[in-house]
């Protein structure tokens, strides 16, 4: 089983983040936020809206319990990040099992967009997901901030089925199809090669998003992160399997940093990656993709896989 970011992990992103300031915020309140989106085919259930706070109350995320416990939201002031195209499944960021294959299309409801349960405890917000006849997993989805600097969200994936399953985390972040994407991995290893022109800028792969008439999606294995490395120099990760992968977006004077525990070869899940791009047709929209761990699950067993949130302003 996975266990959670190490004190190592922690103070690398504390350290990279020191630019925000010294004194932050933190609270967990209940919103009053509407998001009338439809879902699918599914009438989307009325919002049920919780909050967290940062980075002196200028970072702000919303979290819907009654349509996925999906990530609505993801503010720096009023300045939204995520995605907010009012059509299914191109909003806000979600969270699914993988290998796609287990499943195919569309996700699976009782994870993508069914009400999950809410308990508020010490700071943190615990949404639990129901279990598919089909699939029979688990999801729980736990959001707190550390520190008051960096979102912090915990999946757990349990096997409540009466047979051994295979499973990796996949966390799904829909963002707006413009900006800058960028991660430490060599260009020539992201495949398919040729979809999108990444550059290759030190470490660094970086891609300016375009437009073009087709969907497209790529996946990547990054390069250990140097230690003298840093968020808003030059993301990435280090060698260490407790140590952090990112994927990062520039936007808006904004940098948002999706920070993960980095896999080894031949970790990640069949036919999928640790790091994965897509883009709609004429870049409508973008998702930030990240993958854990392919791990074997015997019966009533869980993993845990911590992704944090980092939001600033650009330099």
């Amino acid at each position: 089983m996975l266990s959670n970011m190490n004190a190592r992990f922690l103070s690398v992103i504390m350290m990279s983040l020191s630019v925000i300031g010294n004194a932050f915020a933190q609270t967990a309140t209940k919103s009053d936020a509407k998001a009338p989106f439809p879902r699918m085919e599914f009438k989307k259930a009325p919002a049920e809206n919780y909050e967290l706070k940062a980075c002196d109350g200028h970072a702000t995320m919303v979290i819907d319990a009654a349509n996925g416990a999906r990530i609505m939201s993801l503010k720096w002031d009023s300045t939204e990040v995520l995605s907010q195209i009012p059509v299914p499944n191109m909003y806000g960021s979600t969270f699914w099992t993988s290998p796609q294959k287990e499943w195919n299309w569309p996700p699976v409801f009782e994870h993508d967009m069914a009400p999950y349960t809410v308990e508020q405890r010490d700071g943190k917000i615990v949404m639990t997901g129901s279990v598919p006849e089909r699939i029979p997993l688990r999801i729980t989805k736990t959001f707190s901030v550390v520190k008051g600097v960096v979102f912090a969200i915990t999946y757990t994936i349990t096997n409540e089925g009466k047979e051994d399953r295979q499973v990796a985390p996949w966390e799904v972040t829909r963002v707006p199809g413009e900006g800058e994407i960028s991660f430490d991995a060599d260009v020539r290893e992201i495949w398919p090669a040729g979809l999108m022109n990444f550059e290759q800028q030190g470490r660094r792969a970086v891609f300016n998003i375009d437009k073009v008439d087709k969907q497209r999606k790529i996946n990547a294995h990054g390069w250990p992160q140097m230690e003298t490395d840093s968020i808003s120099d030059a993301p990435g990760f280090y060698d260490s399997i407790s140590d952090p992968s990112s994927i990062c977006y520039r936007h808006n004077n904004l940098l948002f940093t999706k920070l993960f525990k980095t896999l080894r070869n031949g970790e990640a899940a069949p036919g999928e990656d640790e790091i994965q791009v897509y883009l709609h047709q004429n870049s409508l929209y973008c998702e930030l993709e990240a993958q854990g761990r392919y791990t074997l699950l015997h019966p009533g067993e869980h993993l845990e896989w911590t992704v944090f949130w980092a939001l600033q302003q650009s330099k």
